[in-house]
């Protein structure tokens, strides 16, 4: 038996409202680079299932840029650190640099793949230059006096660089080494984004101000502005195309705008969401042109983290990416005689999204869903979805239409864990005790003696698990809430707990990392030597034949186990960043986990019997 990485199903990149996020496309335009959480991922454009996670840095990263040899890329977090890393091969960190105190803005690479800027907020500097191989000071980055924003340097000789930040100042520098040549003030609010024309000859700018100005590329002179009063909302990015003759913007006015450098003119204009409807969530806050494609593809980057691809000359999208930018809370998934399996998955901003396995594509649930952290979702009979939130409210899930149905309803506490039976009951467990609903109606509902509050929940047709903040375990009569027997005095407390299909046995995962499955007939303890997880254990999930059981924790770490053999197990050290949050089976062969990094996670499981 074996488990091997079969697919990551990355999530978007992490945005905040009012700032740039900036987005970086391989020489080849095949790959797109950004910043999610604590991990770098790099994203197939063509097949958005296909990606890579780097996952060196150890605080919140913030940028990545290809350089242009296409074999590295460079990626800042809000320490201040950048990282240098070998993209094409098994992702070998080259080389880490401390460079300011703060957190890191914009990177970029000159022409040679030798030098990188590296600028943001820091305490003594704003940004510094360094080689890419050593991390050598080639220049000093001065002229500033708030955080810098962006950067960008020109790609032939002689090598020029811009900056633009806080300060309203536009400064440009000789190099190489890199010193200050002059600062301009032509934006009168905070620049987003600088960008040096793929040859050289232009620079444009642009900031919170709504206006865009033309600089020339080999001095820095002025040239002129274009397009005043085009944008109603802050521009927030911009990318030059490969043939330096046009760029495009990207807006807080929702807008995407294709300009004609020479002309000074908007020549294409998408607006997206909703006509005539203001849209936070569709600020367009990144945008870029790759530079290796022939088919005029533009990638925009919203507020919400959707990635929309649109086309030259088309005035509809050509496809938008859905996915998880912030941590993914909890997973299940729901068999159908139409559509086959399809996984969901929520996340901790109220987020929930459904996936096809076959091909890794997600799509979100539309409708009024949670307002903030997803606790639990199950599948219940007749492709019907229930989830739990922080919001204090239970919420059903058309799974064929992907919707969000009915009114939400509330729970009397916090939940902790959801679980639904086939005949139509769904057992809601809440920091105050249990809850049973039937049809989006409150069934019944009961406190544990001596104010013992539930931890998680799981249930089958004939009986209830219920895990106490004690250390105990119940169990229930789904139907009654009747006590039909209790466990107390566990060895530590009950995070996870899952029936086997065919209910003869219960697996339960402790705080301490072990796993114990008990005998549902006589409730003796049938297997103890699952006991390889380091960190509480935070999901149990069995196969369809309920001989194999897959399990995750705060470790980081997922295993598959053997019910016949039980000191059988393989694992996946490292399997998410900041932990494991959920894991399930999708068929016979492959396992899927969630976890604090955001991403989806496949396993392929080999050499079962």
């Amino acid at each position: 038996m074996s488990i091997r990485s079969d697919a990551i199903w990355a999530p978007c990149p992490s945005t905040t409202r009012g700032q740039p996020t900036q987005l970086s496309c391989d020489p080849k335009g095949e790959r797109l680079a950004y910043a999610n959480n604590k991990s770098i991922f790099l994203r197939s454009i063509d097949n958005p299932a296909i990606s890579t996670q780097y996952s060196g840095h150890t605080t919140g990263t913030t940028v990545a840029r290809f350089s242009p040899s296409g074999y590295y890329v460079a990626s800042g977090d809000v320490s201040g650190t950048v990282r240098v890393w070998d993209c094409v091969g098994e992702g070998s960190t080259k080389g880490e640099y401390h460079i300011i105190g703060g957190r890191i803005n914009d990177l970029a690479w000159d022409g040679d793949s030798a030098r990188i800027i590296a600028v943001g907020d820091g305490k003594e500097k704003y940004g510094h230059c360094i080689t890419a191989d050593s991390g050598n000071s080639v220049g000093e980055i001065s002229g500033h006096s708030a955080q810098i924003n962006c950067v960008s340097i020109r790609q032939q000789r002689p090598l020029r660089a811009m900056t633009g930040g806080d300060d309203m100042s536009l400064v440009f520098y000789h190099g190489a080494p890199f010193k200050f040549n002059t600062s301009l003030r032509k934006h009168q609010r905070f620049i987003y984004g600088v960008a040096f024309s793929p040859d050289g000859s232009s620079i444009v700018s642009v900031g919170a101000d709504k206006r865009i100005f033309l600089l020339d590329g080999k001095t820095g002179d002025p040239k002129t502005e274009i397009g005043a009063g085009e944008h109603k909302g802050s521009i927030f990015s911009v990318s030059w195309a490969r043939d330096s003759k046009r760029f495009v913007t990207s807006s807080a006015d929702q807008t995407v705008k294709i300009w004609d450098a020479e002309a000074g003119k908007a020549v294409q204009t998408w607006r997206m969401g909703e006509e005539g409807k203001v849209s936070v969530p569709d600020h367009q806050v990144g945008v870029v042109w790759p530079s290796g494609r022939s088919d005029g593809l533009i990638i925009s980057l919203n507020l919400h983290g959707d990635l929309t691809y649109l086309s030259e000359g088309d005035p509809a999208s050509r496809n938008i990416v859905h996915s998880h930018h912030k941590n993914i809370t909890a997973v299940a998934t729901s068999e159908s005689a139409n559509t086959g399996a399809t996984l969901f998955t929520g996340s901790s901003d109220g987020r929930i999204c459904n996936w096809d396995p076959s091909s890794g594509r997600a799509g979100f649930i539309d409708g009024s869903g949670h307002s903030n952290y997803v606790a639990a979702i199950s599948a219940a009979p007749e492709g019907r979805i229930y989830s739990v939130g922080w919001d204090d409210s239970l919420r059903s899930i058309d799974a064929s239409s992907a919707v969000f149905t009915g009114q939400a309803t509330t729970t009397d506490g916090q939940p902790k864990g959801i679980a639904t039976t086939t005949d139509g009951l769904t057992v809601v467990a809440t920091h105050k005790g249990i809850e049973t609903f039937k049809d989006g109606q409150k069934h019944k509902s009961i406190s544990l003696k001596n104010n013992i509050s539930p931890t998680t929940v799981a249930a089958n047709d004939t009986l209830l698990a219920i895990a106490g903040d004690d250390s105990s375990l119940h169990i229930l009569s789904p139907t009654t809430l009747e006590t039909k027997r209790a466990l107390p005095s566990l060895s530590s407390n009950i995070s996870a707990l899952s029936f086997s299909p065919a209910g003869d046995l219960l697996a339960a995962g402790f705080s301490n990392g072990r796993i114990s499955v008990f005998d549902t007939g006589t409730w003796e303890v049938a297997i103890s030597r699952w006991s390889s997880h380091t960190g509480r254990v935070t999901g149990i999930n069995w196969n369809q034949e309920g001989t194999y059981a897959v399990s995750g924790g705060l470790d980081t770490n997922v295993y598959v186990w053997s019910v016949k053999k039980p000191g059988m197990r393989v694992g996946k050290t490292n399997a998410h960043k900041d932990g494991v949050n959920g894991v399930v089976w999708v068929d016979g062969e492959r396992v899927v986990s969630v976890g604090g990094d955001a991403a989806v996670k496949v396993w392929r499981v080999e050499g079962l019997t």
